[in-house]
């Protein structure tokens, strides 16, 4: 399987047979997340999207007429297998900025997580959902979602093998990524363009794994 982040909260996931690309998003002009991500040039089997808002639901920009995926539920597509678990866009119920929906992918023998825009640590229910989690796309970069301390409590809440933060680029997040790895106790951050994963390359302890924005 081969993960690329595309900015934002935007990944393209690639496994054997099946391309899934998770909440396509339109940069506001004059924003820091860099130009519109090439996603006419992917041709997505699957889009998810975690909340109805413009940073995260493109979906007309991927290409290939994909399945979309919104909300909480179970959805199998080209062998692939999805639950939409509900959750908040905030600490305060959905009140402020509303729902969000993560996604546990099951493709190609891994457990991909994707947590949208959470807003909160995880509920009892929620983690039981992604307990299996082998690679955790979470976001970091606070105001809106979960900032980096609260991040790291999610980590130490699912025990994930593999960790690529997100969410983190925008003008308001600056030096989020720093704080993040501060929290993790990384002292050298070394992005890499991809993430190349299979069951029998998974760390034995959680590593985190920072990842070039292609956009």
């Amino acid at each position: 399987m081969e993960i690329t982040w595309l900015g934002h909260s935007c990944f393209q996931i690639r496994g054997k047979q099946v391309t899934l690309v998770t909440d396509p998003y339109t940069p506001l002009q004059g924003s820091s997340e860099g130009e519109q991500p090439r996603l006419s040039q992917i041709n997505a089997r699957i889009v998810t999207v975690s909340h109805n808002h413009p940073g995260h639901n493109n979906v007309s920009a991927v290409g290939g007429t994909p399945y979309i995926v919104r909300g909480p539920g179970e959805y199998e597509i080209s062998d692939v297998l999805i639950t939409g678990v509900a959750s908040f866009h905030d600490k305060e119920y959905g009140k402020k900025f509303g729902r969000n929906t993560i996604y546990v992918i099951h493709m190609d023998d891994l457990v991909i997580c994707h947590l949208g825009d959470l807003g909160h640590t995880l509920q009892e229910t929620q983690l039981e959902a992604v307990a299996d989690a082998d690679v955790l796309l979470l976001p970091v970069g606070g105001e809106h979602v979960i900032n980096a301390a609260q991040a790291a409590e999610v980590i130490s809440q699912i025990e994930p093998r593999i960790v690529v933060p997100m969410h983190y680029t925008s003008g308001e997040s600056q030096g989020v990524l720093e704080t993040f790895c501060k929290e993790m106790g990384i002292e050298t951050i070394t992005p890499q363009p991809k993430l190349v994963v299979t069951p029998n390359t998974l760390p034995t302890e959680t590593q985190v794994v920072i990842l070039t924005s292609h956009t």
